[in-house]
Protein backbone atom coordinates (compact mmCIF):
# COMPACT_ATOMS: atom_id res chain seq x y z
CA UNK A 1 0.00 0.00 0.00
CA UNK A 2 2.01 2.51 1.27
CA UNK A 3 5.47 1.04 -0.01
CA UNK A 4 4.11 1.24 -3.67
CA UNK A 5 3.95 4.88 -3.81
CA UNK A 6 6.91 5.03 -1.76
CA UNK A 7 8.75 3.60 -4.70
CA UNK A 8 6.98 6.42 -6.79
CA UNK A 9 9.07 9.35 -5.36
CA UNK A 10 12.24 7.14 -5.29
CA UNK A 11 11.71 6.17 -9.36
CA UNK A 12 11.24 9.46 -10.21
CA UNK A 13 13.88 10.71 -8.01
CA UNK A 14 16.69 8.66 -9.42
CA UNK A 15 15.76 9.57 -12.64
CA UNK A 16 15.75 13.92 -12.82
CA UNK A 17 18.36 13.97 -9.99
CA UNK A 18 21.81 12.47 -11.36
CA UNK A 19 23.74 13.67 -8.34
CA UNK A 20 21.66 11.37 -6.34
CA UNK A 21 21.67 12.62 -2.38
CA UNK A 22 19.50 9.26 -1.61
CA UNK A 23 20.36 9.34 1.67
CA UNK A 24 19.24 12.93 2.11
CA UNK A 25 16.46 12.35 0.15
CA UNK A 26 15.21 9.63 2.44
CA UNK A 27 15.70 11.93 5.25
CA UNK A 28 13.03 13.84 3.26
CA UNK A 29 10.18 11.14 2.70
CA UNK A 30 10.74 9.54 6.27
CA UNK A 31 10.28 13.17 7.33
CA UNK A 32 7.39 13.59 5.40
CA UNK A 33 5.75 10.29 6.38
CA UNK A 34 6.07 11.30 9.77
CA UNK A 35 3.75 14.06 9.41
CA UNK A 36 0.86 11.01 9.42
CA UNK A 37 1.74 10.35 12.87
CA UNK A 38 1.57 14.16 14.09
CA UNK A 39 5.66 15.08 13.99
CA UNK A 40 5.70 17.67 12.11
CA UNK A 41 9.56 18.95 12.06
CA UNK A 42 13.08 17.14 12.58
CA UNK A 43 13.03 17.88 16.26
CA UNK A 44 9.59 16.24 17.12
CA UNK A 45 10.83 13.29 15.23
CA UNK A 46 13.85 13.12 16.60
CA UNK A 47 12.92 12.94 19.91
CA UNK A 48 10.13 10.36 19.14
CA UNK A 49 12.95 7.73 17.82
CA UNK A 50 15.24 8.75 20.30
CA UNK A 51 17.98 9.95 17.58
CA UNK A 52 20.15 13.04 17.33
CA UNK A 53 17.82 15.99 15.70
CA UNK A 54 21.16 17.61 14.30
CA UNK A 55 22.01 14.78 11.98
CA UNK A 56 18.70 15.46 10.63
CA UNK A 57 19.77 18.89 10.09
CA UNK A 58 22.73 17.74 8.32
CA UNK A 59 21.04 15.80 5.82
CA UNK A 60 18.15 18.59 5.27
CA UNK A 61 21.16 20.67 4.22
CA UNK A 62 22.81 18.74 1.44
CA UNK A 63 20.24 20.12 -0.97
CA UNK A 64 21.27 23.53 -2.62
CA UNK A 65 18.48 26.06 -3.20
CA UNK A 66 18.10 25.18 -6.92
CA UNK A 67 17.84 21.43 -6.22
CA UNK A 68 15.18 22.16 -3.71
CA UNK A 69 13.44 24.30 -6.20
CA UNK A 70 14.01 21.71 -8.75
CA UNK A 71 12.40 18.79 -6.41
CA UNK A 72 9.47 20.91 -5.67
CA UNK A 73 8.63 21.25 -9.28
CA UNK A 74 9.31 18.05 -10.84
CA UNK A 75 7.04 16.42 -8.62
CA UNK A 76 4.14 18.69 -8.44
CA UNK A 77 4.57 18.77 -12.63
CA UNK A 78 4.72 15.13 -12.60
CA UNK A 79 1.52 14.31 -10.88
CA UNK A 80 -0.50 16.78 -12.37
CA UNK A 81 0.64 15.27 -15.53
CA UNK A 82 -0.62 11.74 -15.17
CA UNK A 83 -4.38 13.01 -13.99
CA UNK A 84 -4.43 15.41 -17.26
CA UNK A 85 -3.34 12.87 -19.76
CA UNK A 86 -5.87 10.53 -19.43
CA UNK A 87 -9.03 13.35 -19.52
CA UNK A 88 -7.30 14.54 -22.29
CA UNK A 89 -7.75 11.27 -24.76
CA UNK A 90 -11.70 11.71 -23.85
CA UNK A 91 -14.52 13.23 -25.21
CA UNK A 92 -14.71 17.15 -24.94
CA UNK A 93 -18.29 16.35 -22.48
CA UNK A 94 -15.97 14.20 -20.01
CA UNK A 95 -12.85 16.79 -19.90
CA UNK A 96 -15.54 19.40 -19.35
CA UNK A 97 -16.87 17.19 -16.00
CA UNK A 98 -13.42 16.42 -15.21
CA UNK A 99 -13.39 20.32 -14.28
CA UNK A 100 -9.83 21.37 -15.01
CA UNK A 101 -8.49 24.93 -14.15
CA UNK A 102 -5.25 26.63 -13.14
CA UNK A 103 -5.99 28.37 -10.01
CA UNK A 104 -3.95 31.14 -8.59
CA UNK A 105 -4.01 32.85 -5.31
CA UNK A 106 -1.76 33.35 -2.46
CA UNK A 107 -1.75 32.80 1.55
CA UNK A 108 -0.07 34.76 4.47
CA UNK A 109 1.47 32.00 6.67
CA UNK A 110 2.12 33.41 10.21
CA UNK A 111 5.48 33.49 11.47
CA UNK A 112 6.93 34.76 14.95
CA UNK A 113 10.69 34.61 14.32
CA UNK A 114 12.39 36.93 12.63
CA UNK A 115 15.53 34.43 11.15
CA UNK A 116 13.90 32.90 8.86
CA UNK A 117 13.33 34.57 4.96
CA UNK A 118 10.83 36.65 3.49
CA UNK A 119 9.12 37.26 6.85
CA UNK A 120 7.72 40.97 6.59
CA UNK A 121 4.38 42.28 7.30
CA UNK A 122 2.36 41.03 4.93
CA UNK A 123 -1.87 41.83 5.05
CA UNK A 124 -3.68 38.39 5.83
CA UNK A 125 -7.35 37.67 4.90
CA UNK A 126 -7.74 35.32 7.91
CA UNK A 127 -6.91 37.72 10.45
CA UNK A 128 -8.25 40.94 8.53
CA UNK A 129 -5.18 42.91 9.60
CA UNK A 130 -1.67 43.30 9.01
CA UNK A 131 0.77 40.17 10.20
CA UNK A 132 4.35 39.02 10.49
CA UNK A 133 4.74 36.44 8.17
CA UNK A 134 5.53 34.67 4.64
CA UNK A 135 3.29 35.58 1.59
CA UNK A 136 3.69 32.28 -0.48
CA UNK A 137 1.79 32.43 -4.02
CA UNK A 138 0.77 29.39 -5.85
CA UNK A 139 -0.86 28.00 -8.41
CA UNK A 140 -2.63 24.90 -8.26
CA UNK A 141 -4.36 22.61 -10.81
CA UNK A 142 -7.66 21.18 -10.36
CA UNK A 143 -8.95 18.50 -11.33
CA UNK A 144 -12.20 15.77 -10.50
CA UNK A 145 -12.43 17.71 -7.46
CA UNK A 146 -8.56 17.37 -6.45
CA UNK A 147 -6.49 20.29 -5.83
CA UNK A 148 -2.67 19.48 -7.04
CA UNK A 149 -0.34 21.64 -6.05
CA UNK A 150 2.15 23.06 -9.34
CA UNK A 151 4.14 26.14 -8.14
CA UNK A 152 5.01 27.35 -5.23
CA UNK A 153 6.73 30.81 -4.62
CA UNK A 154 7.54 33.03 -1.57
CA UNK A 155 7.11 36.60 -2.07
CA UNK A 156 9.92 39.11 -0.91
CA UNK A 157 9.08 42.59 -0.43
CA UNK A 158 13.23 43.40 -1.07
CA UNK A 159 14.79 42.91 -4.19
CA UNK A 160 16.04 44.08 -7.73
CA UNK A 161 12.85 44.99 -10.61
CA UNK A 162 10.31 42.57 -11.51
CA UNK A 163 9.44 41.78 -8.00
CA UNK A 164 5.73 42.78 -8.05
CA UNK A 165 3.54 39.93 -8.14
CA UNK A 166 2.08 40.06 -11.59
CA UNK A 167 5.37 39.50 -12.88
CA UNK A 168 6.03 36.83 -10.73
CA UNK A 169 2.73 35.14 -11.45
CA UNK A 170 3.37 35.26 -14.87
CA UNK A 171 7.32 34.26 -14.41
CA UNK A 172 5.81 31.42 -12.64
CA UNK A 173 3.13 30.32 -15.03
CA UNK A 174 6.32 30.55 -18.34
CA UNK A 175 8.03 28.41 -15.91
CA UNK A 176 5.04 25.88 -15.60
CA UNK A 177 4.25 26.18 -19.67
CA UNK A 178 7.55 24.92 -20.37
CA UNK A 179 7.99 22.01 -18.25
CA UNK A 180 4.71 20.67 -19.32
CA UNK A 181 5.53 21.17 -22.90
CA UNK A 182 8.52 18.34 -21.77
CA UNK A 183 5.55 16.18 -21.31
CA UNK A 184 3.70 17.02 -24.50
CA UNK A 185 0.72 18.49 -22.31
CA UNK A 186 -0.28 22.91 -23.53
CA UNK A 187 -1.61 24.14 -20.49
CA UNK A 188 -2.75 27.38 -21.87
CA UNK A 189 -6.10 25.33 -22.65
CA UNK A 190 -7.40 25.07 -19.75
CA UNK A 191 -8.84 28.26 -17.36
CA UNK A 192 -7.28 30.37 -15.61
CA UNK A 193 -9.32 31.71 -12.46
CA UNK A 194 -7.32 34.51 -10.11
CA UNK A 195 -8.45 37.30 -7.02
CA UNK A 196 -9.31 40.42 -7.65
CA UNK A 197 -6.23 41.60 -6.72
CA UNK A 198 -4.50 40.74 -10.09
CA UNK A 199 -6.72 42.79 -11.79
CA UNK A 200 -5.22 44.75 -14.57
CA UNK A 201 -5.35 45.34 -18.51
CA UNK A 202 -1.98 45.41 -18.77
CA UNK A 203 -1.83 41.88 -17.11
CA UNK A 204 -4.94 40.85 -19.19
CA UNK A 205 -2.91 41.22 -22.57
CA UNK A 206 -0.22 39.57 -20.74
CA UNK A 207 -1.51 36.53 -20.19
CA UNK A 208 -3.37 36.56 -23.75
CA UNK A 209 0.76 37.02 -25.09
CA UNK A 210 1.57 33.87 -23.30
CA UNK A 211 -1.37 31.79 -24.26
CA UNK A 212 -4.05 32.07 -21.47
CA UNK A 213 -7.42 32.73 -23.19
CA UNK A 214 -9.96 31.61 -20.67
CA UNK A 215 -9.33 34.05 -17.34
CA UNK A 216 -11.94 34.84 -15.12
CA UNK A 217 -11.12 37.03 -12.12
CA UNK A 218 -13.17 37.79 -8.67
CA UNK A 219 -14.08 40.78 -8.04
CA UNK A 220 -14.43 43.61 -5.61
CA UNK A 221 -17.07 46.00 -4.54
CA UNK A 222 -15.21 49.31 -4.79
CA UNK A 223 -14.29 49.09 -8.42
CA UNK A 224 -16.61 51.46 -10.96
CA UNK A 225 -18.21 49.85 -14.53
CA UNK A 226 -19.90 51.91 -16.40
CA UNK A 227 -23.11 50.09 -18.27
CA UNK A 228 -24.92 52.02 -20.89
CA UNK A 229 -24.70 56.07 -19.51
CA UNK A 230 -24.67 54.70 -16.01
CA UNK A 231 -21.43 54.69 -14.08
CA UNK A 232 -21.14 53.28 -10.85
CA UNK A 233 -19.14 50.91 -8.29
CA UNK A 234 -20.34 47.87 -8.20
CA UNK A 235 -21.43 47.70 -4.58
CA UNK A 236 -24.21 49.82 -6.28
CA UNK A 237 -24.64 47.71 -9.45
CA UNK A 238 -24.80 44.50 -6.76
CA UNK A 239 -28.08 46.31 -5.34
CA UNK A 240 -29.86 47.45 -8.68
CA UNK A 241 -29.11 44.06 -11.18
CA UNK A 242 -32.00 42.00 -11.66
CA UNK A 243 -30.69 38.27 -11.23
CA UNK A 244 -32.35 35.32 -13.17
CA UNK A 245 -33.37 32.06 -11.53
CA UNK A 246 -33.50 28.60 -13.30
CA UNK A 247 -31.16 29.71 -15.74
CA UNK A 248 -29.54 26.49 -18.34
CA UNK A 249 -26.14 25.11 -16.26
CA UNK A 250 -26.71 27.61 -13.30
CA UNK A 251 -27.75 26.33 -9.80
CA UNK A 252 -28.51 29.69 -8.61
CA UNK A 253 -29.94 33.22 -9.11
CA UNK A 254 -27.69 34.75 -11.46
CA UNK A 255 -26.70 38.05 -14.39
CA UNK A 256 -24.32 38.20 -17.34
CA UNK A 257 -23.42 41.67 -18.44
CA UNK A 258 -21.31 43.83 -20.51
CA UNK A 259 -19.52 46.76 -19.23
CA UNK A 260 -15.99 49.07 -19.06
CA UNK A 261 -13.79 50.01 -16.81
CA UNK A 262 -10.81 52.46 -18.07
CA UNK A 263 -8.32 49.80 -15.90
CA UNK A 264 -10.15 46.84 -17.36
CA UNK A 265 -11.27 47.84 -20.55
CA UNK A 266 -14.10 46.06 -21.96
CA UNK A 267 -15.33 43.08 -19.59
CA UNK A 268 -18.12 40.80 -19.51
CA UNK A 269 -19.58 41.07 -15.53
CA UNK A 270 -21.33 37.71 -14.34
CA UNK A 271 -23.23 38.31 -10.92
CA UNK A 272 -24.90 35.91 -8.65
CA UNK A 273 -26.29 35.03 -5.42
CA UNK A 274 -24.60 32.72 -3.02
CA UNK A 275 -26.89 33.56 -0.54
CA UNK A 276 -30.44 35.30 0.05
CA UNK A 277 -28.55 38.50 1.49
CA UNK A 278 -24.62 38.18 -0.23
CA UNK A 279 -24.77 39.07 -4.35
CA UNK A 280 -20.99 38.22 -5.56
CA UNK A 281 -19.55 38.71 -9.56
CA UNK A 282 -16.98 38.01 -11.57
CA UNK A 283 -15.00 39.29 -14.26
CA UNK A 284 -14.49 37.53 -17.46
CA UNK A 285 -11.47 38.51 -18.83
CA UNK A 286 -11.56 35.61 -21.86
CA UNK A 287 -10.41 36.54 -25.13
CA UNK A 288 -13.73 35.56 -26.30
CA UNK A 289 -16.40 35.70 -24.10
CA UNK A 290 -18.15 33.22 -22.41
CA UNK A 291 -21.80 32.14 -21.56
CA UNK A 292 -22.90 32.36 -18.14
CA UNK A 293 -22.80 28.86 -17.40
CA UNK A 294 -19.15 28.54 -19.11
CA UNK A 295 -18.27 31.44 -16.43
CA UNK A 296 -19.77 30.03 -13.47
CA UNK A 297 -18.71 26.22 -14.87
CA UNK A 298 -14.95 27.58 -14.63
CA UNK A 299 -15.27 29.32 -11.36
CA UNK A 300 -16.69 26.85 -9.24
CA UNK A 301 -13.30 24.89 -8.96
CA UNK A 302 -11.07 27.94 -7.60
CA UNK A 303 -12.53 27.09 -3.91
CA UNK A 304 -10.22 23.91 -4.01
CA UNK A 305 -7.05 26.29 -4.16
CA UNK A 306 -8.79 27.11 -0.36
CA UNK A 307 -8.54 23.55 0.13
CA UNK A 308 -5.40 23.31 -0.18
CA UNK A 309 -4.39 26.16 2.02
CA UNK A 310 -6.53 24.71 4.72
CA UNK A 311 -5.09 21.49 4.51
CA UNK A 312 -1.44 22.48 4.06
CA UNK A 313 -1.91 25.27 7.46
CA UNK A 314 -4.02 23.32 9.42
CA UNK A 315 -3.61 19.26 8.67
CA UNK A 316 0.06 19.26 7.58
CA UNK A 317 1.10 22.53 10.18
CA UNK A 318 3.21 24.30 7.71
CA UNK A 319 4.38 27.17 10.39
CA UNK A 320 5.49 23.95 12.67
CA UNK A 321 8.62 23.49 10.65
CA UNK A 322 11.12 26.61 10.95
CA UNK A 323 14.46 26.26 9.15
CA UNK A 324 16.84 28.96 8.93
CA UNK A 325 17.97 30.08 5.60
CA UNK A 326 17.61 28.21 2.28
CA UNK A 327 15.43 26.18 4.67
CA UNK A 328 12.35 28.04 3.73
CA UNK A 329 11.75 26.00 0.76
CA UNK A 330 13.21 22.79 2.26
CA UNK A 331 10.33 22.70 4.74
CA UNK A 332 7.84 23.85 2.27
CA UNK A 333 9.51 20.68 -0.20
CA UNK A 334 8.82 18.52 2.67
CA UNK A 335 5.03 19.50 3.31
CA UNK A 336 4.54 19.53 -0.37
CA UNK A 337 6.18 15.78 -0.26
CA UNK A 338 3.61 15.00 2.65
CA UNK A 339 0.18 16.21 0.96
CA UNK A 340 0.94 14.55 -2.74
CA UNK A 341 1.79 11.29 -0.60
CA UNK A 342 -1.89 11.67 1.20
CA UNK A 343 -3.13 12.44 -2.03
CA UNK A 344 -1.89 9.53 -4.17
CA UNK A 345 -3.08 7.06 -1.46
CA UNK A 346 -6.12 8.45 -2.10
CA UNK A 347 -5.99 7.97 -5.63
CA UNK A 348 -4.86 4.63 -5.50
CA UNK A 349 -5.48 2.94 -2.54
CA UNK A 350 -8.52 4.51 -0.41
CA UNK A 351 -10.72 6.10 -2.96
CA UNK A 352 -14.09 6.95 -0.25
CA UNK A 353 -11.62 8.47 2.42
CA UNK A 354 -10.41 11.93 2.98
CA UNK A 355 -7.00 13.07 3.24
CA UNK A 356 -7.51 13.16 6.99
CA UNK A 357 -9.02 10.03 7.35
CA UNK A 358 -6.71 8.30 5.13
CA UNK A 359 -3.89 9.76 7.83
CA UNK A 360 -6.03 8.54 10.56
CA UNK A 361 -6.12 4.73 9.20
CA UNK A 362 -2.45 4.71 8.68
CA UNK A 363 -1.60 6.47 12.10
CA UNK A 364 -4.32 3.37 13.16
CA UNK A 365 -2.78 0.42 11.01
CA UNK A 366 0.81 0.97 10.93
CA UNK A 367 3.93 1.80 13.22
CA UNK A 368 5.86 4.84 12.53
CA UNK A 369 9.28 3.19 13.48
CA UNK A 370 8.73 -0.25 11.33
CA UNK A 371 7.42 2.14 8.20
CA UNK A 372 11.43 3.91 8.15
CA UNK A 373 13.17 0.76 8.92
CA UNK A 374 11.39 -1.24 6.57
CA UNK A 375 11.11 1.12 3.75
CA UNK A 376 14.40 3.21 4.14
CA UNK A 377 18.14 2.57 4.58
CA UNK A 378 19.06 2.95 8.82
Amino acid sequence: MIKDQLKWFAILFDKEFRNNKKQAFETMMFLSIAHFFGQFNPKQLADHLGVSHQRIYEHLQQFSLYEVKKMLLKFMVTMASEQIKPVLCKSNATKSRAGISFSVDNSVIDRFGKMIRCTYSWYSGRWKKVVNGNDLLDIVLTIKGMAIPLSLLFCSKQGRANTDKPSLLLSMLTTLKQEFELLDIDITQFPLTLDSWFVSEQLKQQLHQLGFKNIVIAGKGNYTFKMGSKKQKASVWKQHIKLQTQQWGIGLPACRTKASNPTFGNVVLFFFQKSTTRTYYLMDFSEKAHRGAEIWHIWKQHHLIEYFWRMLKSVFKINSMQLRGDGLYTALLIKVLSYLLALRLKLFVFSNLTIVQIMRKVQRDFDLEFLIYEHFHA
